[in-house]
């Protein structure tokens, strides 16, 4: 918990010639820009002087009814009176006035979500001060009419264009369209002007007192903290546990006193390349915010020679000194006065994917950090956008985006819309881009969302059905995006008024969750010689295996071209939907007799077989867990009338029939029902059928010189009791087939399974001594421990996220302290009845970082995710095995 903030505590930290006080100090105390401005002082940089307020104080500005805590005000009196000194400027003087901006800084860069102010100190006295002291009155009345806007739009809340009407009668007076422009005199009405709406909309007149608006102005600082913006920020980035902002307040220096003036924003490296070379923009004769509002158009900083040679060296110069003492990257903000340059800020500079690996990359070979840092250099989420199309920044900034749902599986999907499976199966067919929208996907669809180049659902979490089969896939998906109505009927979808119909094109951010109106333009991806080089690196350091999630050869061989070591989830359910399949399975599933069971599953074999060969084939030598039926029955029968008539027609058999079975099968709460391992208890045929079909395909495999290693998973099992029964029945067939294809080779067939019920965690010791493995399924096991439907969570789970009930969507990374105390308990339990128990996790958390970081500490021997999730999960498990290290 933060501590509340105490007037003993020291509040202010000045920086500046005279003294540093903020070096070596935390980013939670003065807030990254404060550490950094500090830091740039002490090691010989041009930094205005000025000083930080604590995060701790903002911490108390909140516990204390938003007020600044006692003392504050007399520790930032001495702070200006020591700035007064060492410029040789008084604050608020009407000859030589010290003006001062007010900015803030959190530990963790919000980049534009908080306020800023600019040459606070200014009034009418002290203007006129300015403009004799500097012989430049246009100067002076530019700075004063900045400040009376900004402190209005941030301390008042006035809204901009209040001030920009009366700016615009100024411009038509002097017959100018820039606002450059404008001359002295013209200014000079226009603070006038700016004075009067102020009073108008603020009820009081403009503060003459320096110090009144110095506490105004802090006080807006700290309020900015919690503006819907930062707030949203901090959700999206998931930024938590932050006490609050720091106020850092900076002399000011000014880019705006002529040609000679100005100022920019820079990167020392390209920020969406990686290469290295000085990346930015300047204005000259301009302060700051001119660059971010971009109400003038900056020039690229490589043309900055051409203006001021000597300036441009310098900051060359200065970037070698920032990245040497840093060694990283950084965003950084300068102002040149007169031909002088100064540094306002620097920080670790915000990168694309591609950029994070160059960089990383390129900084080993230049020796500024070690292989090691390199791989924990690069966020490994952001491995992402190698791996799949992306929208092109212009384009994607330019959309028009109709609505929010939550990022499922990343990439960039443009299509036109498509409302069925067999629609979007026989359009894509016919050579058309569809985007498959449903209000919710099920095991039905799935021809049309493979055949899809997205999916959209109105409904559904990141872990639902249409979630975890694209990411599989590696296809883009936006689920649960509520502001979407869907009619199927009309083939229609309707947007916050706006509708669009089966001819009109989507387009589908799966990264961000957005869905915009119209082709937006995109970029595919290319897989350079660092991201390889970097690969290797984190091969080296971890520890933790990494296997995939796959159910066909093509997957296979993607997962392992992206450096899969085998497969931990073949979900078997997958295959029994392609072309004939699914009406053997409904066959089997409408058999009202053992016999005719065994009739429809003979007819199913051939096809598993085959499966099964092809993706051993794949991973040759490598092992492949397939799970056997897992889902309830009635997944895999029509519910619509239409479709059961056909169905039946199909099968021969009356339309009644196949509602009536339809109907027996209907449960309450599938998710606790007949699934899983209860199926095999009571059709028992269903597991010999492909347990035969995977024993086949082995033996076919070694007779080939194939090096097949099948795993035989049994999923579902509460009781070490469904354990043992299963297994014998799984040895069994093993045997009978072994025996009946006369092979005499060697088949190592592990037999374990997935733990994701509380109780075969609880019980993991008992269930162990039926088991050659473990592998916990943590989607349903989030499931059962939380008591939360993943298809249905999003109904509610943003309200949680708002109100801190969670941190963190469950499913989408794993609730270590709640669910991860069950799995590291049945891995603990596990092995202390089998020491070398194998052990890995195939649930959706297989892919994000942080729940690899557990993985990582509770000695799992490897974790599974979908393919294209494979280098995400190798950079992870190297990140975990070196942080472990520290």
């Amino acid at each position: 918990m933060a501590k509340k903030a105490s007037p003993s505590k020291k509040m202010v930290y000045y920086f500046g010639k005279t003294k540093t006080e903020g070096r070596g100090k935390s980013k939670a105390l003065l807030g990254g820009k404060g550490l950094n401005l500090a830091e740039m002082t002490a090691i010989g940089l041009p930094v205005p002087p000025g000083f930080t307020i604590t995060t701790e104080v903002c911490d108390g500005y909140y516990k204390n009814k938003q007020k600044l805590p006692a003392g504050l005000m007399d520790e930032i009196r001495k702070a200006v009176s020591v700035m007064e000194k060492e410029l040789k400027k008084k604050f608020g003087d009407d000859a030589n006035p010290l003006l001062v901006s007010v900015r803030s800084g959190a530990a963790v860069s919000m980049p534009g979500m908080m306020n800023t102010i600019l040459n606070l100190g200014l009034n009418d006295e002290a203007t006129e001060g300015l403009a004799k002291a500097t012989n430049n009155p246009r100067f002076a009345y530019d700075a004063y009419r900045r400040l009376i806007n900004m402190f209005g739009d941030v301390v008042m809340g006035m809204e901009h264009h209040t001030f920009e009407a009366a700016f615009d009668k100024i411009k038509k007076k002097y017959k100018v369209s820039e606002d450059t422009d404008v001359p002295a005199e013209g200014l000079k009405e226009l603070c006038d002007a700016y004075k009067k709406v102020f009073e108008k909309h603020a009820g009081e007149p403009f503060p003459q007192d320096p110090y009144k608006q110095l506490q105004l102005a802090i006080e807006a600082v700290f309020g900015s903290w919690n503006t819907p913006r930062a707030v949203s920020y901090r959700q999206i980035e998931n930024i938590r546990g932050l006490l609050g902002t720091a106020v850092n307040v900076q002399s000011m220096v000014y880019g705006n006193m002529g040609e000679d003036s100005g100022t920019g924003v820079a990167f020392t490296r390209n920020p969406n390349t990686g290469e290295n070379k000085f990346f930015g923009e300047f204005l000259i004769n301009a302060q700051g915010e001119d660059v971010v509002a971009g109400i003038r158009t900056p020039q690229p900083v490589a043309e900055m020679p051409k203006w001021n040679k000597a300036v441009h060296k310098q900051l060359l110069e200065i970037k070698q000194t920032l990245e040497s003492h840093y060694k990283e990257m950084q965003d950084i903000e300068f102002t040149i006065e007169k031909g002088t340059l100064f540094m306002l800020q620097t920080r670790t500079g915000k990168r694309t994917g591609v950029a994070a690996v160059k960089i990383a990359c390129d900084m080993v070979k230049e020796k500024l950090i070690t292989q090691k840092e390199a791989v924990l250099r690069v966020p490994a989420n952001d491995l992402t956008q190698l791996l799949l199309p992306s929208f092109k920044t212009t384009a994607r900034n330019a959309a028009d985006v109709l609505a929010r749902g939550l990022p499922a599986s990343p990439g960039a999907a443009v299509g036109k819309l498509s409302f069925t499976a067999a629609d979007a199966k026989a359009r894509a067919a016919e050579g058309e881009k569809v985007i498959l929208v449903r209000k919710e996907t099920s095991p039905e669809d799935v021809d049309g969302m493979h055949a899809a180049v997205g999916i959209l659902t109105s409904t559904g979490g990141m872990t639902s059905h249409a979630a975890v089969v694209a990411r599989g896939w590696g296809k883009c998906c936006v689920a649960g995006a509520g502001d979407v109505k869907i009619n199927e009927k009309t083939k229609k979808i309707t947007v916050n008024g706006r509708t669009f119909g089966a001819k009109d094109v989507l387009s589908l951010d799966g990264t961000t969750g957005e869905v915009m109106a119209g082709e937006v333009e995109t970029q595919e991806p290319t897989l350079s010689g660092d991201f390889a080089k970097l690969m290797g690196w984190a091969d080296q350091y971890r520890r933790l295996k990494v296997r995939t999630n796959a159910d066909s050869p093509a997957d296979s061989k993607r997962a392992r071209d992206f450096g899969a070591e085998g497969i931990g989830l073949c979900r078997t359910e997958h295959m029994f939907f392609e072309g004939d399949r699914i009406t053997h399975m409904r066959a089997m599933i409408l058999a009202e007799t053992e016999k005719d069971r065994r009739a429809a599953l003979k007819k199913l074999l051939p096809f598993q077989r085959k499966d099964f060969e092809g993706i051993f084939k794949a991973m040759n030598g490598l092992p492949v867990t397939v799970r056997l039926l897992d889902p309830p029955l009635h997944e895999f029968l029509p519910h619509e009338d239409k479709a059961q008539k056909e169905m039946a027609q199909e099968l021969g058999v009356k339309p009644s029939e196949v509602k009536q079975r339809t109907e027996s099968l209907h449960e309450s709460n599938p998710m606790l029902g007949h699934r899983g391992c209860r199926l095999s208890v009571t059709y028992p045929e269903i597991l010999e059928m492909q347990v035969r079909a995977i024993v086949e395909a082995a033996i076919r495999c070694a007779n080939k010189n194939i090096d097949a290693q099948p795993e035989i998973m049994i999923p579902l099992v509460g009781t070490a009791a469904e354990l043992r029964v299963l297994r014998e029945r799984v040895e069994a067939v093993i045997e009978e087939v072994v025996a009946q294809k006369k092979f005499e080779g060697k088949l190592n067939i592990l037999i374990g399974t997935m733990i994701e019920i509380p109780r075969a965690a609880l019980t993991a010791d008992e269930v162990a001594e039926y088991a050659d493995f473990f592998s916990f399924g943590t989607n349903d096991l989030t499931q059962m421990t939380f008591g939360y439907s993943r298809d249905d969570v999003n109904t509610f789970l943003p309200d949680y996220l708002d109100n801190d009930l969670l941190n963190v969507d469950p499913f989408q990374s794993l609730d270590t302290t709640g669910v991860g105390q069950l799995v590291e308990m049945g891995v603990t339990k596990g092995r202390s009845v089998k020491k070398k128990l194998k052990v890995g996790i195939c649930g959706e958390h297989g892919g994000d970082p942080s729940s690899i970081d557990f993985c990582n500490q509770v000695g799992l021997d490897y974790v599974s995710c979908s393919p294209f999730r494979v280098p995400i999960a190798r950079l992870a498990a190297a990140q975990a095995a070196l942080n472990a290290e520290k």
